[in-house]
């Protein structure tokens, strides 16, 4: 395997929320002003003593399973979450933020965001997700299994077994489209950036699927138009987020997880395929229903 030396991963250190004018989290994108993923949810990440660790966001596929980035829910920079908490409003309003001074103590007696979400659970990472990110197989996803039911109705659809591979054959990749939803950082530029608290939808375009660093694990998308679409990338943050696909027949899946992108949040990103043998299999282990 191959570690990836300039790449990024995309999840967000545990900052205040800069309450400013509009800005695309999902860079290029739109807020979710009608609340359309519901069932996409901002997620923070805990030590074992309670204190913060970063920021991600994920996707529910049942009442108490949720899917998200390797990275978020497992060894990354040294540190490994005990405990996540999950946020499922489309704009994080002040009255949300508690009372936490941003300090990097433990959240214990604090109230809010970031210690206290509308429902809290246990990270579960893949078995294969080392804290880097290697290729082509990076492991890159986990769950959170949720200690009560989350507060949502609708939940993401999850696809059949090697489902993109369809694409990877296709003439016109260019022309594929994916949506990815994330709460990410608006602006990213050497120590300086803004984050709002905010769901954002966006488009991106195919790359590739099947190149030798994708090697049928990945899907990596360019922010660049094409066809008439895509011009979306994702951000820190967005880490975990669902990376959606819409079949000819109308049926929305989601594919993949937010994983990694290039530097400052722009060019190429990807996410780890959850239509593979491998994630499907972590999946099973983790209880939850395959199509």
């Amino acid at each position: 395997m191959k570690k990836l030396p300039l790449l990024l991963a995309l999840a967000a250190s545990v900052t205040a929320v800069v309450f400013t004018g509009a800005a695309g989290a999902v860079q290029g994108g739109q807020f979710d002003a009608t609340n359309a993923y519901s069932y996409v949810a901002m997620s923070v990440y805990y030590d074992a003593n309670n204190v913060p660790l970063w920021r991600c966001t994920g996707t529910m596929i049942s009442a108490k399973s949720y899917v998200t980035a390797g990275h978020c829910t497992g060894l990354d920079e040294g540190s490994v979450p005990k405990h996540a908490e999950l946020w499922f409003t489309n704009a994080l309003k002040a009255s949300d933020v508690g009372n936490y001074p941003f300090d990097g103590s433990p959240c214990t007696g604090y109230t809010g965001y970031p210690c206290k979400g509308d429902v809290g659970g246990t990270p579960v990472p893949h078995p294969g997700w080392t804290g880097e990110l290697t290729t082509p197989n990076t492991h890159d996803m986990g769950v959170v299994h949720l200690s009560a039911n989350a507060p949502v109705t609708t939940f993401a659809k999850l696809p059949p077994r090697g489902y993109l591979d369809t694409l990877a054959n296709a003439r016109g990749q260019q022309n594929v489209n994916f949506t990815i939803v994330g709460y990410g950082v608006q602006v990213e530029m050497p120590k300086f950036e803004v984050a709002k608290g905010q769901r954002f939808i966006g488009v991106t375009q195919l790359q590739d699927l099947k190149s030798n660093l994708a090697g049928g694990y990945e899907v990596r998308m360019t922010a660049s138009n094409g066809g008439g679409t895509g011009g979306s990338g994702t951000c820190f943050g967005d880490s975990g987020g669902p990376i959606f696909h819409t079949a000819a027949n109308g049926t929305t899946y989601l594919v993949a997880d937010i994983s990694w992108g290039t530097k400052y949040c722009n060019g190429t990103s990807a996410g780890y395929r959850l239509d593979s043998d491998s994630a499907r299999s972590f999946l099973a282990s983790q209880g939850v229903s395959l199509p």
